[in-house]
């Protein structure tokens, strides 16, 4: 009697997943489209039922394990998964810590997906670790994994993109140290009803060929309000570029969907109104959020650490492009060096499909110190998504330096701010008026002789702008815009400002929110 169609269904998605009784799969492009429409039809099964993940316990000495002995726990390189028989190799994360909920991980090579058992003879146990061995770790698990390809030198892979925790992962280029990290999500960000956070519960990592210099990661994505299947393209090089494609399956009614975040740490810097007793002048992953419009504008929004929860929106039509950016790329600036901050890149999220109307969001969170990210930038479409909805999404994101080789106007290169008076008047101002000074240089400002008529555009939702001017910079270094502020009672002043030369525009437009309450 033959199968059921149903049936035969079923025992083809499972085979194309990995699981038990699965027929060998060919890794050619129409086959991994198929895996990854499979990941997806899982993913939709997923969301039409509740939600009833539930991490598998891990032994008892993992979840007791703290931050140092953790560490102790390494991979063994020469265990690296494809070793030397490519470009490509694996290197995977042991549970315990903070990552208690392993990750199911597959291999799809030789035209075959197979389930990847955890092995502890894998990973190396020293110092305090080395008690771990006494226990049954069975069930330990991966937490995620990480992959390594000749960057910086041909006789050695560099450890480039990493897969661990929630949905988050880390890239970084050429001669580039972490920073900054992407998430597949961010659910209800700074919102009352609490953030959601949703996870890569498995990953399908597809082999390369021995000379290929790209590699595709399948994962499913779950959650309480949706789950999704992603597909990661990924092109390691000077500067990483991963395109993305996702298709989400709503569970629930969702209230903020938020779309490629990127997660940072600013502690302090130009913008910083207050004194830090710190030995180091700055101290942050990335100085600003950069915004390109789909009418063509580009915005720079530079980072604060404020002193209450800030949330705001950059409203748009099928933008063109957000990132947050490290520009400060002088060791001068940091003095650090054990962070080296002037290494941390930058992450740049570019719409493959068109994303229609909603708005860049920032948010900025309070920080005593470092070891917090409190910078969340992502994109809100105004579309909701409720229960039994889907989402196909596509775009990249790439790391790169101090700017974008597109963007071709001038940039903002500091922002400083101070008391707005004149020491010594015989009536000073109020210690409420700000004096801004904003550094612009590149672009059409190289080499502009210092007798160009260059001129600032102001505009601020509130307060009132005086002794608005531009001067040159020593050296041919760019130029100076500054004014002053007088400040509308306790109201913020959203302020906007660009140079331009005969009404041709020289510079992106600098967009900096002052709120007087910072300055108590």
């Amino acid at each position: 009697m033959p199968l059921p169609s149903r049936l035969l269904r079923l025992l083809a998605l499972l085979a194309l997943l990995g699981m038990p009784g699965l027929a060998p799969a060919a890794t050619s492009a129409a086959d991994l489209e198929a895996l990854f429409a499979a990941v997806g039809e899982r993913a939709e099964a997923l969301a039409a039922a509740p939600y009833r993940y539930r991490p598998p316990p891990l032994p008892e000495a993992l979840r007791k394990l703290d931050y140092d002995t953790y560490r102790q726990i390494r991979f063994r390189p020469e265990a690296a998964l494809w070793g030397d028989e490519g470009l490509f190799s694996v290197q995977l994360f042991h549970t315990g810590f903070l990552f208690d909920s392993p990750v199911r991980l597959h291999l799809v090579e030789g035209g075959e997906a197979s389930p990847l058992p955890f092995d502890p003879a894998r990973f190396r146990y020293d110092d305090q670790a080395a008690a771990l061995l006494e226990h049954d770790l069975e069930g330990a698990g991966h937490a995620g994994f990480r992959l390594h390809f000749p960057l910086n030198r041909a006789d050695h892979q560099d450890e480039f993109l990493v897969f661990l925790g929630a949905s988050y992962f880390r890239m970084v280029g050429r001669g580039q140290g972490y920073g900054l990290s992407a998430r597949g999500l961010a659910i209800d960000t700074a919102t009352p009803r609490g953030e959601e956070f949703p996870a890569f519960r498995e990953f399908w990592l597809v082999r390369p060929a021995p000379d290929a210099t790209r590699m595709t990661v399948l994962a499913l994505l779950d959650s309480p309000s949706l789950a999704g299947a992603y597909r990661f393209d990924i092109a390691p090089g000077r500067d990483v570029t991963v395109d993305i494609e996702a298709r989400l399956f709503a569970r629930r009614d969702l209230g903020k969907l938020g779309i490629a975040p990127l997660t940072s740490m600013f502690a302090h810097g130009d913008t910083t109104p207050r004194a830090v007793d710190d030995h180091r002048p700055a101290v942050h992953d990335s100085d600003g959020l950069l915004v390109h419009t789909g009418r063509g504008e580009w915005i720079w929004r530079p980072l604060t650490n404020p002193r209450t929860l800030r949330v705001s929106s950059l409203r748009d039509h099928h933008p063109s492009g957000f990132g947050l950016a490290q520009r400060e790329r002088d060791f001068a600036r940091y003095l650090d060096l054990e962070a080296r901050y002037e290494r941390r890149p930058g992450q740049w999220v570019e719409p493959l499909e068109g994303w229609g109307s909603g708005g860049v969001e920032l948010v900025e969170i309070p920080a005593e110190n470092e070891t917090h990210d409190n910078i969340v930038a992502y994109w809100v479409g105004d579309d909701p998504l409720h229960a039994g909805d889907s989402r196909h999404l596509r775009y990249r994101t790439r790391t790169f330096g101090a700017a974008l080789p597109e963007q071709r106007l001038a940039r903002v290169e500091r922002t400083r701010q101070g008391w707005g008076g004149v020491p010594g008047q015989p009536a000073p101002p109020p210690g409420s008026r700000r004096h801004f000074m904003v550094d612009f240089s590149g672009g059409e400002l190289e080499g502009l002789a210092p007798d160009q008529p260059v001129e600032a555009q102001l505009d601020t939702s509130s307060g009132r702008p005086h002794h608005l001017q531009t001067r040159p910079l020593p050296d041919g270094r760019g130029w100076r815009a500054s004014f002053r502020l007088d400040p509308e009672g306790r109201q913020p002043a959203d302020m906007r400002l660009r140079l331009t030369l005969h009404d041709e525009i020289l510079s992106e437009t600098w967009n900096h929110v002052w709120y007087p309450d910072e300055q108590r």
